[in-house]
């Protein structure tokens, strides 16, 4: 699959913010010195439930990742973007240096500029 064809592919997408409410996830367990059986009793939810969650093993709407995401403190900050014109950016920001033909990767906050606020 093209990275172009990748882009306009919704799974990816999903894919991105499971990753992202993950590690979110994770970095406030390991803030409040958690682990999974105390994290699902924060939720009030079961151990099973949360080891869904971290395997990424989930497809939720977007209320419940809204909800998920405030009980950890967070407020997701989405922004979006023309497909077209973010798939002509991407390629357009990676140049090659000439004396090395090494490729200089920008450092981008993420593929949909996904953000969780504290």
């Amino acid at each position: 699959m093209k990275r172009k064809d990748l882009l306009k592919n919704p799974v990816y997408w999903t894919s991105i913010l499971q990753m992202e409410l993950y590690r979110q996830i994770e970095d406030f367990m390991k803030e409040h010195d958690m682990n999974k059986t105390q994290f699902a009793e924060y939720l009030g939810c079961s151990k099973g439930y949360v080891s869904q969650l971290l395997s990424g093993d989930y497809d939720h709407k977007i209320s419940k990742f809204m909800e998920l995401s405030l009980a950890i403190g967070k407020i997701p900050d989405i922004k979006f973007v023309n497909v077209d014109k973010y798939i002509e950016s991407e390629s357009q920001s990676y140049t090659v240096k000439a004396s090395t033909n090494a490729f200089i990767l920008p450092v981008k906050k993420g593929c949909l500029d996904l953000e969780l606020i504290a």
